[in-house]
């Protein structure tokens, strides 16, 4: 067998960009199914907040641990046969919350969730990488965007069948079968990662320095952080800081994910042009200035430019991160996206319960102050991605 029928079969880059696009929409779809039921279950199992509370954090570890043991097996077993299979995983897992009866059942289930979730996460992020490497344009924030828009749609269908009063285990156990068809079908679509033969050095294989690695996880915590507190926070600052009602309320956040959504999908032609610097630094500028307008004008007109141009500065900077930290080293772009993708996943959790802690001590705007440091920070510590192109 010849060098050249050894390699891998792999699929044109436009056929691998659409089947990376339909993970990112799988994932958002199945996180955002198992928000949108989280009521619901809560009734069923007869859980308390506070122990829903404990579970969350139970679901979050084991998403975790879930990237930390993806990475290298993505580097170790090839991304055409890890990000399927987490896929499937995802997909099974989603029913079981679903079928929960009480707290121990519910926790067991969701550590396959988080394990899932986590997985995915590492491997379709490390696909993305791969077939960026096949445009002359970067085109990582869309694959991004597309996680958004999985996301939204759970939440019209979700929004729909509790309407229609379907029973929570048969939409749950639906779309996790939705969910394992579309993983199968856009698996033989992937492609494999190779080394560039610039890459390649004789005798001797350079590391990325450890420095660099943990500047780009320590980039990824701050901007996740900001994110996870718009998340959790937009709203109840509309509410408990400007008075308004829980409806309008609901817009802040609303208005932060549009914005971010939005753009995700033009940062690609602007990274093209400036760089992932750039969009790093400027983009962390933006969020800053944002976020200082709601702390500091307590009007909810200018409340919600503030919360969207919060997102549109966040919107670029996460894939331009997870790109760099997939190009150090495409022989274990796998293991090292998993240190920097994990780092950031424990800002999104850390971040609403950071600012949780300070409102105790402080109004809740001034709580805020937190994320505009670290945005302030993620600006002058921008420029490490010039560090390694």
């Amino acid at each position: 067998m010849s060098a050249t029928d050894q390699r891998p079969v792999t699929a044109p880059p436009r056929a691998a960009r659409v089947a990376t696009w339909s993970y990112f929409g799988l994932n958002g779809f199945a996180v955002g199914m198992w928000v949108v039921h989280i009521p619901s279950i809560e009734q069923r199992t007869g859980i308390t907040h506070s122990t829903l509370g404990l579970l969350l954090l139970v679901l979050g570890g084991a998403a975790f641990t879930g990237m930390q043991v993806a990475g290298p097996l993505v580097d170790r077993l090839g991304q055409r046969r890890l990000v399927p299979a987490a896929g499937v995983l995802l997909g099974i897992a989603l029913a079981g919350p679903g079928l929960a009866t009480n707290w121990w059942t519910l926790g067991l289930t969701l550590i396959l969730v988080g394990f899932g979730n986590g997985s995915i996460d590492v491997g379709m992020n490390a696909q993305a990488v791969v077939v960026e490497r096949g445009y002359p344009r970067p085109i990582m924030a869309a694959f991004h965007a597309m996680w958004s828009i999985g996301g939204a749609i759970a939440a019209v269908v979700g929004a729909a069948t509790l309407r229609a009063k379907v029973p929570t285990e048969v939409t749950l156990g639906l779309s996790g079968l939705l969910c394992i068809g579309i993983a199968l079908a856009a698996s033989r679509f992937l492609l494999e990662a190779t080394v560039p033969p610039e890459d390649v050095v004789e005798g001797e294989r350079v590391k990325p320095p450890a420095k660099l690695v943990w500047a780009l996880g320590g980039l990824a915590f701050g901007l996740m952080l900001s994110e996870g507190v718009a998340n959790d926070w937009a709203a109840l600052h509309f509410r408990d800081i400007l008075g308004t009602s829980v409806s309008t309320a609901a817009y802040a956040y609303g208005s932060f994910a549009v914005a971010m959504t939005v753009g995700r999908f033009l940062t690609d032609r602007v990274a093209a042009v400036v760089g992932p610097a750039a969009i790093v630094r400027w983009g962390a500028a933006m969020a800053a200035v944002g976020l200082t307008v709601v702390i500091v004008v307590p009007s909810v007109p200018v409340g919600l430019v503030g919360w969207a141009v919060f997102g549109l500065g966040l919107a670029g900077g996460v894939p331009q991160l997870f790109t760099a930290a997939g190009n150090l080293d495409p022989r274990s772009s796998g293991a090292l996206m998993a240190r920097v993708v994990g780092m950031g996943y424990v800002g999104l959790l850390a971040g609403p319960a950071l600012i949780g802690g300070l409102a105790h001590w402080m109004p809740l705007n001034l709580a805020f102050i937190l994320p505009v440091v670290l945005c302030v920070l993620t600006f002058f510590g921008g420029p490490v991605l010039k560090s390694r192109r």
